[in-house]
């Protein structure tokens, strides 16, 4: 089956297209990584496919619905790029991981033994249950956004995604990230994640999908990790010397100045 289904999309703001003529789809229980320099449009790929951005032309479907129509939302789980969870609001580990619950049980529905063993269970996933009732504003970054993950694990969704989730975190966090993004592929979830560096999550990644200039530029297996520092959570990965290193060179901008 398949979960996402892109198809010729450009998408754009304030006039200027950020994506070009876009296609691409993902199967139930892939692992997908989209990788792309800053500003490549990767971001904006994710969230179009999530219905946060209009597309400009072409379409997206989501488990064979056209998105326009898709009404499922309680299916996709979405994790942004580090956003502040404990900003602003003082809610405890506990209660921001159960909003997570709300397109489940709905608005008004109190919460039932159901929900509160689901935000149990995620919590357990990403190795933070002994925090459940600690004020998120407490928490380091890294495990701020750890909650976060828990939140969308929480509505137990078919489809995961992920935008940044590692970026700017601890090690601890990033393993954690990645012993729950397991458990959640081996029980035959679907994921979809924008990332700079694989680091943990390389063994999880079956296909990569390198955006370049709003232009999908190459899909294929991980590619090798340019170098290794010393810690080995952090293996930064750089596409285009990886694609190059390849026998790729769809990364390397084009000279648009030469003839055809």
């Amino acid at each position: 089956m398949t979960v996402v289904d892109v198809r010729r999309l450009a998408v754009g703001y304030d006039g200027r297209e950020i994506l070009h003529d876009v296609s691409m789809s993902v199967r139930a229980g892939e692992v997908v990584a989209v990788l792309g320099a800053n500003g490549s449009g990767k971001s904006t790929l994710i969230r179009a496919i999530l219905g946060l951005v209009p597309p400009m032309r072409g379409g997206i479907d989501l488990f064979g619905v056209p998105q326009r129509r898709f009404r499922e939302w309680a299916r996709v789980g979405y994790v942004p790029q580090r956003l502040g969870a404990g900003s602003g609001v003082p809610a405890t580990v506990g209660e921001v991981v159960a909003s997570g619950r709300l397109a489940r049980r709905g608005m008004f529905r109190p919460a039932g033994a159901a929900d509160k063993a689901a935000v149990r269970s995620a919590l357990q996933d990403v190795g933070l249950l002994d925090r459940i009732g600690d004020p998120v504003s407490t928490l380091s970054g890294g495990q701020q956004q750890r909650t976060l993950i828990a939140r969308a694990l929480t509505g137990r969704p078919d489809l995961l995604v992920l935008d940044e989730p590692t970026a700017g975190v601890d090690a601890a966090s990033q393993e954690a990230f990645a012993a729950a993004l397991g458990r959640f592929a081996t029980d035959g979830g679907t994921i979809v994640l924008v990332l700079h560096e694989l680091g943990p999550l390389r063994p999880l990644i079956g296909r990569t999908v390198v955006v370049h200039e709003g232009a999908i530029a190459h899909e294929g297996a991980p590619p090798e990790p340019a170098g290794h520092h010393a810690d080995p959570g952090h293996d930064h990965v750089h596409p285009h010397a990886d694609l190059a290193k390849a026998g790729i060179c769809e990364w390397a901008p084009a000279d648009r100045t030469a003839a055809p």
